[in-house]
C-alpha cells in the first residue's frame, strides 16, 4: 500500500509517500518561517493562505521524487488536528479532493499521533507498550501507548507548553523566530552556575507540566539585572536547564509508575540537546530505552502523517467524503462526527 501524507497544521508544510513494502519514498518539506519571522510569531492567515500556495506543488514534487504518478497511490491521510482552523482546512480539503479524484481511501490523522509515531520510522523502532513523551510548541504530554490508536494519558500542561515557554521568553530576551532554537544557542554561552530557576511542579503528585511561571520568573530575574548579553545567556543556559531538568523528572516518574522500560520522545522540542543528554542520563541509570525520530523528522513533517495514516487505512478505517478540521482534538479520542463541530459546518 502507498500512502500519501499531508501536513499543514500550523507553519510547514509536508508532504510524504509511504509504502508499505519499501518504506519511506519521498519526504517534502517547506518552512514557513521566513515569512513569519518579521511578526515574531506564526500569523494565521497568512501560514492558511501560504499553504494554499505550496501544498498542490510539493504534492507533485513527491511523487516525482517517488517516481510515481497521482494513480500508484493507493491512499490519502492528511492532518485534521489540532493546529490552526484555516491551515488545517488546507491540507484537509486537498486531500480528500485527491482522494476522492483517485477513488481511493482517506483517512483523517491525530497531528500529535504523527509525532507519537515518527520514531516508527527509524530502523530500530520501539515495540508497544512504551511511554511516549510529546513536547512541541503547543502540546507537553506524558502518554501510555499500547499499540496504534490505544493511547492512555498520563499527564498534560495547565497552561503553556514547552516550546510555547521556550518561545515566550526567547522574546523576552529579544531573540528572533523562531525562538526555541535560538534560546538553545544562546544558553550554549550561558554559566550554570549563576541562575537556579525553579522545577515547576516536580514536587506534587501527578505526571501534569506548568511552565509558564518559568517565564514570569526570567522576566523577574532579567528585571533585577545589568541588561547585558552575557546576563541573557546566563539566564537562557538557567530556563533551559529548569525545562529539561523537569521533563527529565516527570518521565522518570511516569516509567516508574507504568513499570515500562521504553521511552519514546517526540516533538519539536525533542531535539533540544539538553533534553536529550538529560533523558540519556536518566535511561542509563534505570536500564531504560530511548526513541527518537532523526532530527528532521522531530519538527512538523508530511512523513509522520503519511505513516500514521497507512497503520489505520491498513486496519479498514476511511473517513466518508463529509470532512472537517479540529483545532482542538484530544489525542485519547477518535475524530469527532463533522456535525459536532462548529469548525467543520
Amino acid at each position: 500500500m502507498r500512502v500519501i501524507g499531508l501536513e499543514t497544521s500550523c507553519d510547514e508544510t509536508g508532504v510524504a509517500v509511504y509504502d508499505s513494502g519499501r518504506g519511506l519514498l519521498a519526504h517534502q518539506l517547506y518552512s514557513q518561517i521566513d515569512l513569519h519571522e518579521d511578526y515574531g510569531g506564526v500569523v494565521p492567515e497568512l501560514a492558511s493562505r501560504d499553504h494554499v500556495r505550496k501544498t498542490l506543488p510539493l504534492v507533485q514534487q513527491a511523487l516525482r521524487e517517488a517516481g510515481l504518478s497521482r494513480h500508484d497511490i493507493d491512499g490519502v491521510a492528511y492532518t485534521a488536528g489540532p493546529g490552526l482552523v484555516g491551515a488545517l482546512l488546507v491540507g484537509v480539503a486537498l486531500g480528500r479532493a485527491l482522494a476522492w479524484t483517485l477513488g481511493v481511501p482517506a483517512v483523517a490523522v491525530h497531528h500529535m499521533e504523527g509525532h507519537l509515531l515518527a520514531p516508527m520510522l527509524e530502523e530500530d523502532p520501539p515495540d508497544f507498550p512504551f511511554v511516549a513523551l510529546l513536547v512541541s510548541g503547543g502540546h507537553t504530554q506524558l502518554v501510555r501507548v499500547d499499540g496504534i490508536g490505544r493511547y492512555t494519558l498520563l499527564g498534560d500542561t495547565l497552561d503553556d507548553a514547552a516550546g510555547e515557554a521556550f518561545d515566550k521568553t526567547a522574546k523576552l530576551l529579544g531573540l528572533g523566530y523562531p525562538g526555541g532554537p535560538a534560546l538553545a544557542r544562546l544558553a550554549e554561552r550561558g554559566d550554570p552556575k549563576r541562575f537556579h530557576f525553579p522545577r515547576p511542579m516536580i514536587n506534587r503528585p501527578g505526571l501534569d507540566f506548568s511552565f509558564s511561571g518559568l517565564k514570569t520568573f526570567a522576566l523577574t530575574t532579567l528585571k533585577a539585572q545589568n541588561d547585558d548579553e552575557q546576563v541573557h545567556a546566563d539566564i537562557a543556559r538557567a530556563f533551559e536547564e529548569a525545562v529539561a531538568e523537569t521533563l527529565v523528572i516527570k518521565c522518570r516518574r511516569a516509567l516508574g509508575q507504568t513499570g515500562l522500560q521504553r521511552l519514546v520522545v517526540a516533538g519539536g522540542v525533542s531535539a533540544n540537546r539538553r533534553l536529550r543528554q538529560g533523558l540519556q542520563a536518566m535511561a542509563g541509570d534505570a536500564g531504560i530505552k530511548t526513541y527518537y525520530p532523526r532530527l528532521e523528522f522531530c519538527t512538523d513533517n508530511g512523513a509522520m502523517i503519511a505513516y500514521a495514516g497507512y497503520q489505520h487505512l491498513r486496519s479498514g478505517q476511511a473517513d466518508p467524503l463529509s470532512f472537517g478540521a479540529w483545532p482542538r482534538w484530544p489525542l485519547t479520542q477518535p475524530a469527532p462526527l463533522q456535525a459536532d463541530t462548529p469548525s467543520s459546518r
